[in-house]
């Protein structure tokens, strides 16, 4: 390996507008969030490949010579950075023990870190001896970006280890982003992880990660606000379980069923995005005026009122409402709705008090809620004296 440490995060991810209307050829924007997920990758002489994943209590090790078997006869190609190679993936899955109906989390993570390595230390033929461990800041199966994290750093850390791309920290660097052609080959690597974990990603989760910041998503096309406010959130996770693709189906149905009705409303959901990005654009070339709080503030108003409409709300997500509108807040829902999560704007001039009496609030609801920022940066590579003390404790441990 071309390096014995490496310490990497990335971002996880909220959707800021554009829920269910982006299924149907309307924009979304896609916001990164400064909850992160963070990866040590280390070489060993252990002659093992280790995998440390204390958020879903996964701790696992192969012996490097086992897993060289999986690789194919010298001269065969592997690891098609463009294309998932579905021969290796269907090997993974008879190596790990995995069924084609296993969807679980730990399963899928450790199928998706296996790949990445092997597909990224192929060419070599010399797989190294390593053990990698990741801690997040995200709850998993939120609708928050965490297996697309989870993927932008094994990517990143990989990569970066085989010398496929450089370490971008100096000298005089604690904290370092890569150039636009190394984040574009961590962004593939990574949407292959993603494909990994969910099968047909729309690739925004590991853009988000890959580049943070705000991304517009229509039909396919990613395309980054090239300067971004960073607005202050509360996000708020109601913990209530809930099925993206019965979430989706539902709103199918009433597009069916009441076509005059809803195409309206998704359209009326595109105008809330389109507006969204021109005000957030403002803001950037600008000084954020209260002007433009009270826009933001308005568009959630009236975004969550639409997702309501078409049948993704939630009483949890009415009283996450209620509760912080009793503040002077205003929330919606992010993500596929029906419970999950959902996100409170603060504006600059809200009080501490405020804040801390809420937040107490949504707990005292039985949520889970943080004080977090968007349009946080992208994935990034750290020295150790950048790393939160925690985070740094919790990652030596293994």
């Amino acid at each position: 390996m071309q390096i014995k440490e490496c310490i990497v995060s990335a971002p996880g991810k909220a959707i800021l507008h554009g829920e269910h209307a982006v299924v149907h050829g309307k924009v979304a924007l896609a916001v990164s969030l400064n909850l992160r997920t963070y990866l040590r990758l280390q070489a060993t002489s252990t002659s093992k490949v280790c995998i440390n994943l204390p958020n879903i209590n996964t701790f696992l090790s192969w012996d490097v010579a086992v897993l060289k078997q999986l690789l194919p006869d010298s001269g065969a190609e592997l690891g098609n950075v463009n294309e998932l190679d579905a021969e290796l993936v269907r090997m993974l899955r008879n190596f790990v023990g995995v069924s084609n109906g296993t969807l679980d989390t730990r399963s899928m993570a450790i199928l998706a870190f296996l790949y990445i390595y092997l597909c990224v230390f192929a060419k070599s033929r010399e797989l190294p001896s390593l053990t990698v461990s990741v801690w997040s800041e995200l709850p998993t199966g939120a609708g928050l970006g965490s297996s697309a994290a989870y993927s932008v750093c094994l990517a990143a850390a990989m990569l970066s280890a085989s010398g496929t791309i450089p370490s971008p920290l100096s000298d005089q660097e604690n904290t370092a982003r890569w150039g636009e052609v190394e984040m574009e080959l961590i962004n593939r690597w990574a949407f292959q992880g993603e494909r990994i974990i969910h099968g047909n990603p729309s690739g925004v989760d590991n853009a988000v990660g890959t580049w943070g910041g705000i991304l517009r998503y229509r039909s396919g096309k990613i395309t980054a606000l090239s300067r971004v406010p960073m607005l202050r959130i509360l996000l708020t996770n109601t913990k209530v379980p809930r099925s993206t693709k019965v979430l989706v189906a539902g709103v199918k149905d009433k597009m069916n069923k009441f076509p005059s009705i809803i195409n309206p409303v998704l359209e009326s959901v595109d105008a809330v995005s389109c507006t969204c990005e021109q005000t957030l654009t403002e803001m950037a070339s600008d000084t954020p005026t209260p002007e433009h709080y009270n826009v933001l503030e308005e568009l959630i108003d009236i975004n969550q009122h639409h997702l309501n409409v078409i049948g993704v709300g939630h009483t949890t997500l009415d009283t996450l409402c209620q509760v912080t509108l009793a503040r002077g807040l205003h929330s919606k829902l992010t993500g596929a709705g029906g419970g999950g999560c959902g996100i409170t704007l603060l504006r600059p001039e809200t009080e501490c008090s405020v804040i801390q009496n809420t937040i107490q609030d949504l707990k005292d609801c039985g949520y889970d809620c943080w004080e977090t920022r968007i349009g946080a940066a992208g994935v990034q590579q750290h020295s150790p004296l950048a790393v939160k003390e925690q985070v740094l404790e919790v990652l030596a441990r293994y």
